[in-house]
Protein backbone atom coordinates (compact mmCIF):
# COMPACT_ATOMS: atom_id res chain seq x y z
CA UNK A 1 0.00 0.00 0.00
CA UNK A 2 2.95 2.50 0.44
CA UNK A 3 4.32 1.08 -2.39
CA UNK A 4 1.11 2.00 -4.45
CA UNK A 5 0.99 5.67 -2.77
CA UNK A 6 4.25 6.36 -3.68
CA UNK A 7 3.77 5.57 -7.52
CA UNK A 8 0.64 7.84 -7.58
CA UNK A 9 -2.25 5.47 -7.11
CA UNK A 10 -4.02 7.30 -4.52
CA UNK A 11 -7.89 5.99 -5.84
CA UNK A 12 -8.21 2.83 -3.00
CA UNK A 13 -10.60 0.39 -3.62
CA UNK A 14 -12.58 -1.89 -1.38
CA UNK A 15 -15.31 -3.89 -0.13
CA UNK A 16 -17.21 -4.41 3.35
CA UNK A 17 -17.49 -8.15 2.07
CA UNK A 18 -14.22 -8.36 0.74
CA UNK A 19 -12.13 -11.14 3.04
CA UNK A 20 -12.95 -12.66 6.48
CA UNK A 21 -14.47 -9.68 8.69
CA UNK A 22 -11.43 -10.05 11.24
CA UNK A 23 -9.13 -9.58 7.64
CA UNK A 24 -11.11 -7.85 5.26
CA UNK A 25 -9.94 -4.61 3.09
CA UNK A 26 -11.65 -2.20 5.57
CA UNK A 27 -9.65 -3.67 8.59
CA UNK A 28 -6.41 -3.50 6.30
CA UNK A 29 -7.07 -0.15 5.46
CA UNK A 30 -7.54 1.06 9.49
CA UNK A 31 -4.43 -0.87 9.77
CA UNK A 32 -2.38 1.37 7.66
CA UNK A 33 -3.88 4.40 8.34
CA UNK A 34 -3.06 3.84 12.25
CA UNK A 35 0.76 3.29 11.01
CA UNK A 36 0.91 6.17 8.28
CA UNK A 37 -2.14 8.51 9.71
CA UNK A 38 -0.19 11.41 7.32
CA UNK A 39 -1.01 9.59 4.22
CA UNK A 40 -5.11 10.00 5.04
CA UNK A 41 -5.51 12.81 3.24
CA UNK A 42 -3.07 11.76 -0.09
CA UNK A 43 -5.49 8.80 -0.34
CA UNK A 44 -9.12 8.72 -2.14
CA UNK A 45 -11.45 5.46 -0.36
CA UNK A 46 -13.78 3.94 -2.34
CA UNK A 47 -16.14 1.02 -0.68
CA UNK A 48 -18.49 -1.05 -1.90
CA UNK A 49 -20.99 -2.37 0.36
CA UNK A 50 -25.06 -2.99 0.44
CA UNK A 51 -24.79 -6.14 0.11
CA UNK A 52 -27.41 -8.31 2.28
CA UNK A 53 -27.77 -11.92 3.30
CA UNK A 54 -29.99 -12.60 0.03
CA UNK A 55 -28.29 -10.12 -2.58
CA UNK A 56 -28.04 -6.47 -3.24
CA UNK A 57 -29.58 -4.17 -0.34
CA UNK A 58 -30.65 -0.86 -1.31
CA UNK A 59 -33.06 0.14 0.76
CA UNK A 60 -32.54 2.80 2.91
CA UNK A 61 -31.97 0.38 5.85
CA UNK A 62 -29.95 -1.30 4.04
CA UNK A 63 -27.71 1.62 2.97
CA UNK A 64 -27.51 2.73 6.47
CA UNK A 65 -26.56 -0.27 7.98
CA UNK A 66 -23.80 -0.47 5.54
CA UNK A 67 -22.23 2.94 5.32
CA UNK A 68 -22.33 2.79 9.60
CA UNK A 69 -20.39 -0.26 9.61
CA UNK A 70 -17.75 0.61 6.78
CA UNK A 71 -17.20 4.24 9.28
CA UNK A 72 -17.41 1.99 12.02
CA UNK A 73 -14.47 -0.05 10.59
CA UNK A 74 -12.16 2.82 9.48
CA UNK A 75 -12.42 3.85 13.20
CA UNK A 76 -12.16 7.60 12.83
CA UNK A 77 -8.86 7.30 10.37
CA UNK A 78 -10.46 8.49 7.12
CA UNK A 79 -13.49 9.88 5.68
CA UNK A 80 -15.66 7.49 3.85
CA UNK A 81 -14.89 9.87 0.32
CA UNK A 82 -16.82 7.48 -1.64
CA UNK A 83 -19.20 4.67 -1.45
CA UNK A 84 -21.25 2.31 -4.10
CA UNK A 85 -23.73 -0.59 -3.73
CA UNK A 86 -22.16 -3.27 -5.12
CA UNK A 87 -24.67 -3.76 -7.28
CA UNK A 88 -28.13 -1.95 -7.90
CA UNK A 89 -30.74 -3.45 -6.14
CA UNK A 90 -33.63 -4.26 -8.24
CA UNK A 91 -36.39 -4.39 -5.77
CA UNK A 92 -35.53 -0.84 -4.35
CA UNK A 93 -36.58 2.31 -5.94
CA UNK A 94 -33.13 4.24 -6.71
CA UNK A 95 -34.35 7.39 -5.25
CA UNK A 96 -34.42 6.00 -1.49
CA UNK A 97 -31.21 4.57 -2.13
CA UNK A 98 -29.48 8.12 -3.05
CA UNK A 99 -31.38 9.44 -0.22
CA UNK A 100 -29.92 7.16 2.20
CA UNK A 101 -26.81 7.94 0.61
CA UNK A 102 -27.26 11.87 0.55
CA UNK A 103 -28.02 11.78 4.41
CA UNK A 104 -24.93 10.57 5.00
CA UNK A 105 -23.29 13.88 2.50
CA UNK A 106 -25.20 16.20 4.33
CA UNK A 107 -23.78 14.98 7.51
CA UNK A 108 -20.19 15.35 6.79
CA UNK A 109 -19.36 11.78 6.88
CA UNK A 110 -19.46 10.50 2.80
CA UNK A 111 -17.71 12.35 0.61
CA UNK A 112 -19.77 11.36 -2.79
CA UNK A 113 -21.76 8.58 -4.77
CA UNK A 114 -20.29 6.11 -7.06
CA UNK A 115 -22.23 3.28 -9.18
CA UNK A 116 -20.69 -0.08 -9.58
CA UNK A 117 -21.32 -2.84 -12.49
CA UNK A 118 -24.44 -1.13 -13.75
CA UNK A 119 -26.06 -1.03 -17.23
CA UNK A 120 -25.85 2.13 -19.82
CA UNK A 121 -29.87 2.67 -18.59
CA UNK A 122 -28.98 2.66 -15.09
CA UNK A 123 -26.16 5.29 -15.40
CA UNK A 124 -28.77 7.66 -17.47
CA UNK A 125 -31.96 7.10 -14.90
CA UNK A 126 -29.01 8.00 -12.02
CA UNK A 127 -27.89 10.71 -13.04
CA UNK A 128 -31.26 12.46 -12.88
CA UNK A 129 -31.50 11.55 -9.24
CA UNK A 130 -28.00 12.25 -7.93
CA UNK A 131 -24.27 13.44 -8.54
CA UNK A 132 -22.94 10.34 -9.37
CA UNK A 133 -18.82 10.66 -9.11
CA UNK A 134 -17.34 7.61 -10.59
CA UNK A 135 -19.16 4.13 -12.41
CA UNK A 136 -17.11 1.28 -11.46
CA UNK A 137 -16.98 -1.49 -14.10
CA UNK A 138 -15.05 -4.27 -15.47
CA UNK A 139 -12.76 -3.40 -18.20
CA UNK A 140 -9.55 -5.40 -19.32
CA UNK A 141 -8.12 -6.56 -22.94
CA UNK A 142 -10.75 -9.60 -22.38
CA UNK A 143 -13.46 -7.81 -21.26
CA UNK A 144 -14.42 -4.82 -23.31
CA UNK A 145 -18.55 -5.05 -23.13
CA UNK A 146 -18.58 -1.35 -21.59
CA UNK A 147 -17.02 -0.20 -25.16
CA UNK A 148 -20.11 -1.27 -26.99
CA UNK A 149 -22.87 -1.71 -24.19
CA UNK A 150 -23.21 2.21 -24.32
CA UNK A 151 -21.55 2.44 -20.56
CA UNK A 152 -18.60 4.00 -21.71
CA UNK A 153 -20.44 6.29 -23.72
CA UNK A 154 -22.67 7.49 -20.92
CA UNK A 155 -20.01 8.15 -18.74
CA UNK A 156 -18.47 9.96 -21.90
CA UNK A 157 -21.59 12.40 -21.93
CA UNK A 158 -21.87 12.95 -18.05
CA UNK A 159 -18.14 13.45 -17.76
CA UNK A 160 -18.35 10.78 -14.82
CA UNK A 161 -14.85 8.62 -14.95
CA UNK A 162 -14.58 5.41 -15.48
CA UNK A 163 -12.54 3.07 -12.20
CA UNK A 164 -11.76 0.04 -14.26
CA UNK A 165 -11.80 -2.70 -12.15
CA UNK A 166 -9.92 -6.23 -13.13
CA UNK A 167 -8.02 -4.34 -16.11
CA UNK A 168 -5.63 -7.53 -15.33
CA UNK A 169 -8.16 -9.54 -16.22
CA UNK A 170 -8.28 -11.60 -12.90
CA UNK A 171 -4.87 -11.91 -13.03
CA UNK A 172 -5.09 -14.03 -16.37
CA UNK A 173 -3.53 -11.13 -18.43
CA UNK A 174 0.08 -11.36 -16.46
CA UNK A 175 0.50 -14.49 -17.83
CA UNK A 176 0.01 -15.76 -13.98
CA UNK A 177 -2.16 -19.11 -15.05
CA UNK A 178 -1.03 -21.28 -18.08
CA UNK A 179 -2.98 -24.13 -17.31
CA UNK A 180 -6.41 -25.06 -15.57
CA UNK A 181 -4.00 -26.74 -12.77
CA UNK A 182 -2.91 -23.11 -12.15
CA UNK A 183 -6.29 -22.53 -10.76
CA UNK A 184 -6.43 -24.50 -7.79
CA UNK A 185 -7.22 -22.85 -4.54
CA UNK A 186 -8.46 -19.42 -6.44
CA UNK A 187 -12.66 -18.96 -6.87
CA UNK A 188 -11.50 -18.83 -10.81
CA UNK A 189 -11.57 -21.89 -11.09
CA UNK A 190 -15.50 -21.62 -10.88
CA UNK A 191 -15.70 -18.93 -12.81
CA UNK A 192 -16.82 -19.56 -16.49
CA UNK A 193 -14.52 -18.13 -18.44
CA UNK A 194 -11.92 -19.97 -16.62
CA UNK A 195 -13.77 -23.31 -17.11
CA UNK A 196 -11.28 -26.31 -18.92
CA UNK A 197 -13.71 -26.49 -21.93
CA UNK A 198 -13.09 -22.45 -22.16
CA UNK A 199 -9.87 -21.77 -20.49
CA UNK A 200 -7.21 -23.06 -23.06
CA UNK A 201 -9.51 -20.90 -26.00
CA UNK A 202 -8.72 -17.46 -23.77
CA UNK A 203 -5.84 -18.86 -23.39
CA UNK A 204 -4.57 -17.76 -27.03
CA UNK A 205 -5.50 -14.21 -26.26
CA UNK A 206 -3.29 -14.32 -23.12
CA UNK A 207 -0.25 -15.54 -25.54
CA UNK A 208 -1.32 -12.81 -28.47
CA UNK A 209 -0.94 -10.13 -25.53
CA UNK A 210 2.67 -11.28 -24.75
CA UNK A 211 3.13 -10.88 -28.29
CA UNK A 212 2.47 -7.24 -28.37
CA UNK A 213 4.16 -6.60 -25.26
CA UNK A 214 7.13 -8.10 -26.27
CA UNK A 215 7.32 -5.98 -29.62
CA UNK A 216 7.09 -2.63 -27.30
CA UNK A 217 9.21 -3.82 -24.70
CA UNK A 218 7.17 -3.84 -21.39
CA UNK A 219 5.25 -6.55 -19.51
CA UNK A 220 1.84 -8.05 -20.66
CA UNK A 221 0.46 -6.49 -17.60
CA UNK A 222 1.58 -3.22 -17.74
CA UNK A 223 0.49 -2.99 -21.41
CA UNK A 224 -3.06 -4.79 -20.04
CA UNK A 225 -3.49 -1.59 -17.99
CA UNK A 226 -1.84 1.00 -19.98
CA UNK A 227 -4.16 0.33 -22.77
CA UNK A 228 -7.16 1.22 -20.75
CA UNK A 229 -5.24 4.32 -19.69
CA UNK A 230 -4.99 4.64 -23.37
CA UNK A 231 -8.30 4.72 -24.18
CA UNK A 232 -9.38 7.67 -22.79
CA UNK A 233 -7.43 9.82 -25.08
CA UNK A 234 -9.68 8.64 -28.04
CA UNK A 235 -12.82 11.09 -28.84
CA UNK A 236 -15.40 10.24 -26.84
CA UNK A 237 -14.23 8.21 -24.30
CA UNK A 238 -14.46 9.28 -20.78
CA UNK A 239 -11.49 9.39 -18.26
CA UNK A 240 -10.69 5.83 -16.80
CA UNK A 241 -9.17 5.15 -13.89
CA UNK A 242 -7.50 1.14 -13.85
CA UNK A 243 -7.33 -0.28 -10.33
CA UNK A 244 -5.17 -3.23 -10.65
CA UNK A 245 -4.70 -5.58 -7.51
CA UNK A 246 -1.15 -6.60 -6.21
CA UNK A 247 0.27 -9.24 -3.57
CA UNK A 248 3.32 -7.73 -3.67
CA UNK A 249 5.60 -4.64 -3.78
CA UNK A 250 7.48 -5.79 -6.96
CA UNK A 251 3.87 -6.14 -8.58
CA UNK A 252 2.58 -2.80 -7.76
CA UNK A 253 6.11 -1.58 -9.05
CA UNK A 254 5.34 -3.25 -12.20
CA UNK A 255 1.83 -2.04 -12.64
CA UNK A 256 2.39 1.75 -11.96
CA UNK A 257 5.16 2.06 -14.88
CA UNK A 258 2.75 3.20 -17.71
CA UNK A 259 3.06 2.94 -21.03
CA UNK A 260 2.35 5.29 -24.15
CA UNK A 261 0.78 3.90 -26.78
CA UNK A 262 0.46 5.55 -30.04
CA UNK A 263 -2.86 5.14 -31.99
CA UNK A 264 -1.28 3.00 -34.64
CA UNK A 265 -0.37 0.74 -31.84
CA UNK A 266 -4.30 0.87 -30.26
CA UNK A 267 -5.42 0.29 -33.58
CA UNK A 268 -2.90 -3.37 -33.56
CA UNK A 269 -4.35 -4.08 -30.83
CA UNK A 270 -8.21 -3.15 -31.63
CA UNK A 271 -7.32 -5.85 -34.56
CA UNK A 272 -6.28 -8.48 -32.39
CA UNK A 273 -9.06 -7.68 -29.86
CA UNK A 274 -11.49 -7.91 -33.13
CA UNK A 275 -10.34 -11.54 -34.31
CA UNK A 276 -10.59 -13.12 -31.01
CA UNK A 277 -13.99 -13.81 -29.07
CA UNK A 278 -13.91 -14.34 -25.24
CA UNK A 279 -15.51 -17.87 -24.59
CA UNK A 280 -17.51 -17.64 -21.37
CA UNK A 281 -19.61 -14.83 -19.13
CA UNK A 282 -17.64 -12.94 -16.36
CA UNK A 283 -19.43 -14.47 -13.61
CA UNK A 284 -20.94 -17.13 -12.81
CA UNK A 285 -25.16 -17.31 -12.93
CA UNK A 286 -25.50 -16.43 -9.61
CA UNK A 287 -23.55 -13.11 -9.42
CA UNK A 288 -26.09 -10.19 -10.91
CA UNK A 289 -24.56 -8.28 -13.89
CA UNK A 290 -25.07 -5.13 -15.57
CA UNK A 291 -27.70 -4.04 -13.41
Amino acid sequence: MKAALANGMNFWNGGEFYGPPERNSLVVLEKYLEKYPEDADKVVISVKGAMGAKGPDGSAEGINRSISNIIKQLNGRKKLDVFECARRDPKVPMEETFAAMQEWIDKGLLGSISLSEVSASTIHAAVKITKVSFVEVELSLWCTDILTNGVAAACAQYNIPVVAYSPLGSGILTGAFKSVEDLAGTHFKDWPRFSPENFEINLQLVKQVETLAQKKGCTPAQLAISWTRNLSKRPGMPTIIPIPGATTVARVNENAIYVDLSEEEMSEIDATLAKFEVKGDRYPASIPMNT
